[in-house]
């Protein structure tokens, strides 16, 4: 079995806190437009708006479990299983909103229950991914610096600064530039970033071998 220790290194750390910041700003980007879709399809009432965001906060708390336990794996390359996260999550983004209409239409009339069955089911595999990418990272930077405290601190911090700063900016100037189709798809293009970046170094890292 392979020593955690001596996973090689394939993500600088220069690298990490900018792909993790895109990746908290792409992650509001989605939660902003998607809650707001499912909203639209489903109601603005205290149930309706319970479930959305009940099946938003149950996805992202699964993935963090998930990647908890992926990152206790030995051998695994965390930053590459997360720049896979990230473009399965681009991925999915590009075709999340036309998937809300059609999971809508064939929902139509629902209620009670059945709406938060239906909001799980829209938004459960990628909120589950983006709840991974938290501990993985932590994982990656506590192999590399050894400080479990410093380095859930800082990676919280990057995160949270990236979601902030995704906020303010659908607020005042994206979702009113671009409406959510165009804003959904700058978000797949940030994922899309982030995984380029972060499985570009590790191949690099790789060839230099």
């Amino acid at each position: 079995m392979a020593d955690v220790a001596k996973v090689p290194r394939s993500l600088p750390l220069a690298l990490l806190y900018p792909v993790f910041f895109l990746s908290g700003m792409a992650a509001i980007l989605y939660q902003l437009v998607w809650q707001r879709s499912l909203f639209t399809l489903y109601g603005t009432s205290s149930e309706s708006v319970t479930v959305v965001v009940t099946a938003f906060m149950l996805g992202l708390g699964l993935g963090s479990l998930a990647g908890g336990w992926l990152s206790e794996r030995p051998g695994i390359s965390l930053p590459v299983v997360f720049g896979l996260v990230e473009l399965a999550i681009g991925l999915f983004g590009i075709v999340s909103l036309p998937f809300f209409g059609w999971l809508a239409s064939w929902t139509s009339g629902a209620a009670g229950i059945e709406v938060g069955v239906a909001a799980m089911g829209a938004v459960v595999v990628p909120t589950l991914l983006m709840g991974a990418t938290l501990p993985l990272l932590v994982a990656h930077q506590v192999r590399e610096s050894g400080n479990v405290g410093q380095s859930v601190g800082q990676m919280y911090f990057i995160n949270t600064l990236g979601s902030a700063a995704g906020a303010f900016l659908a607020a005042a100037v994206l979702m009113g530039a671009l409406g959510q189709s165009r804003s959904v798809w700058l978000a797949a293009a940030l994922n899309f970033v982030v995984a380029g970046l972060v499985l570009g170094a590790f191949l690099k890292f790789r060839t230099r071998r």
